[in-house]
């Protein structure tokens, strides 16, 4: 057989290869789109580079009942999820399931395009605000489906969750697709939470402020994986992805609890040459992060790495050269933003590198030690950071459990009562990391070791730390704020949680 510049393929070649002959430099590639092959083909001269994101839905062949995704690393500050679901609402669009690593308060238009029809179900990893105080109502027909970073990335990247359309809120884009988190007015650092969704979406949109001559000069999502590229007036405020949490407490209860676990780590032998740490945003967190930097410093340990979502006391640690790297999924404030852009040991990694199980090795699973909190522990040592002690949705997993699931030590970190009700329980409202996963509970009280961990309990009380058994905790904590009442549920479920390898850990009922 003859191919299109004349020479002889022979038919037994083609059959074996199960080939087909040159037939042209784009013949076959045509052919391929003709018989819709899952090829997205972008030829040569020809752009990305759309007008609106009504002209990108037409392209992408928008539908009823698509599943879109969108990222949260502008936090409380996003304006994407918003802007592109009111134009999937003027469109006439409708039973539209909304895949948000992360819902906020400033999402609250959600709640109008739900009313109205156009949106039907939600898969998130975390949520507060509106939406999650309407959800917890019972305003969903459908239970919500909550994952870990981790869980979120495993269901995607095995095709358990499919995405048809991929939102990217891209602070810096080229006319082709290439992405950078670090520069424009809406710079939020980090874009690991959306890798996998811009790897397995079926088509991916980025809408940028900051649009770029070809090409931009760091890559972080790049042009292989984007369909589209809109130029909007902005994506969002990035002072939102500050929260006020994200400083170290003052509170003198709080600074005494940090204090301790920082003992918790150096009695335990965790705080050697190598030590590799994570800690939450949030002011205790990072209290203990203070403490473990000071001793870091006067015994002149070098650690390997710092993860999670980074702020700026890791920023000075590294800089400081007490971490040989920094691994960021998520930036929680400007100075981290800024140390990702600047410092080559600050690196970027996925949501998938970070904590999804099913690879071939997430980084948590190298963790020493793990500082989380709770909203409620109970004698089982199984964690709540999803509802409180109303029933009421205000937060998820993100990589809570992904965390305590790979670290060597799990620590939570917790006053004893919150707001006049007992954080240690006889049994969390709502799972979403199980007891088996935790090793030490720190309060003002007093200190709790897990019964698998006896040799760590032993180190403790051998150097007079105040360890208590988990049940006298509780006790105390019912004799200060008395037992709290049962909750009485609806008998409908609101949300499902997923743990990280897909299982169902535990349901959220609608609470009366």
């Amino acid at each position: 057989m003859l191919n299109a510049i004349g020479r002889e393929i022979p038919l037994d070649i083609l059959k074996r290869l199960k080939k087909e002959p040159f037939q042209g430099a784009y013949g076959y590639a045509e052919k391929s789109l003709r018989k819709e092959v899952a090829f997205n083909i972008v030829w040569p001269g020809t752009g990305k580079l759309v007008n609106s994101i009504s002209e990108a839905l037409v392209k992408a062949k928008f539908k009823d009942g698509m599943s879109i995704s969108f990222h949260h690393h502008l936090r409380n500050g996003d304006y994407v999820l918003n802007m592109v679901l009111e134009e999937i609402a003027r469109m006439g669009f409708r039973d539209i399931t909304v895949l948000a690593s992360g819902i906020f308060e400033c999402h609250e238009p959600l709640l109008a395009h739900i009313q109205n029809g156009v949106v039907s179900g939600i898969h998130t990893n975390y949520m507060v605000g509106p939406v999650a105080r309407a959800v917890s109502a019972g305003i969903l027909d459908k239970p919500v489906i909550m994952r870990s970073h981790g869980g979120r990335d495993r269901a995607i990247e095995s095709g358990e969750l499919k995405i048809d359309i991929a939102f990217i809120a891209a602070p810096t884009a080229d006319i082709y697709g290439n992405i950078d988190g670090t520069e424009g007015p809406s710079a939020c650092g980090s874009l690991g939470y959306a890798f996998s969704d811009a790897k397995y979406a079926g088509k991916v949109i980025a809408l940028t402020d900051n649009l770029v001559s070809y090409p931009v000069s760091r890559i972080s999502i790049d042009q292989t994986c984007v369909d589209y590229v809109i130029k909007v007036d902005s994506i969002g405020d990035r002072a939102g992805i500050v929260s006020g949490t994200t400083r170290i407490t003052r509170d003198p209860v709080g600074l005494k609890i940090a204090e301790r676990a920082a003992r918790v780590i150096e009695t335990g032998g965790y705080l050697q040459d190598g030590f590799s740490f994570q800690t939450g945003a949030g002011s205790l967190s990072l209290a203990v992060a203070s403490f473990v930097r000071e001793k870091m410093r006067e015994k002149k340990i070098i650690g390997s790495f710092g993860l999670g979502g980074i702020t700026e006391l890791f920023v000075d640690m590294l800089q400081e050269g007490l971490f040989r790297t920094l691994f960021d999924t998520q930036c929680f404030d400007l100075k981290s933003v800024e140390s990702l852009r600047n410092n080559s040991r600050h690196q970027e990694i996925s949501s998938s590198m970070y904590s999804n199980p099913f690879t071939k090795g997430a980084v948590v699973n190298n963790l020493d030690v793990v500082i989380l909190g709770a909203t409620e522990i109970d004698t089982d040592f199984n964690v709540n950071v999803t509802t409180g002690s109303d029933g009421r949705i205000m937060g998820g997993s993100g990589g809570h459990c992904d965390a305590a699931a790979g670290s060597k030590l799990t620590i939570v970190v917790t006053n004893l009562m919150r707001a006049r009700m007992p954080v240690v329980v006889e049994r969390v409202t709502t799972v979403n990391t199980p007891g088996e996963n935790i090793g030490v509970l720190v309060t003002e009280y007093g200190i709790a070791v897990n019964p698998a961990n006896e040799d760590l309990k032993k180190k403790l009380s051998d150097n007079r730390l105040p360890v208590l058994d988990i049940k006298e905790l509780k006790r105390i904590a019912y004799n200060i704020c008395g037992e709290p009442e049962n909750l009485k549920s609806k008998g409908n479920t609101i949300a499902v949680v997923e743990y990280r390898d897909g299982t169902i850990i535990d349901v959220i009922p609608q609470f009366e």
